[in-house]
């Protein structure tokens, strides 16, 4: 595995996630084939998290619905990583941000 990926987990499970998109970012640049792609979902999974956790809702959904279109494309075993249980959990943060209502405040 590659140190890169490695630390970007460690970021990543440490919930840093924009220390993840950095690094998985370097990796991403550096890569080509099937890994590039793989490798972007990631960087895009780092990213809506971050959004998340800042409040942003809709910059989480569109980075997230980016990422699962990446990362499904790929077996539940990849890289060394439990794909299949990082798409599943994309899709239940994602089911749950589009269930999420935003209060507005309604003129008269």
């Amino acid at each position: 595995m590659s140190g890169l990926l490695e630390d970007g987990i460690i970021f990543f499970n440490a919930r840093r996630f924009f220390d993840a998109h950095e690094v998985w970012e370097d990796l991403w640049r550096e890569s080509g084939g099937p890994l590039r792609l793989f490798y972007q979902g990631l960087v895009q999974t780092a990213v809506g998290l971050h959004h998340l956790s800042r409040g942003n809702v809709n910059g989480a959904r569109a980075q997230l619905s980016k990422a699962l279109a990446k990362l499904e494309q790929y077996p539940p075993a990849f890289c060394r990583i439990n794909n299949g249980k990082l798409v599943a959990d994309i899709r239940a943060q994602l089911e749950d941000l589009l269930t999420r209502r935003t209060i507005e405040i309604v003129r008269m």
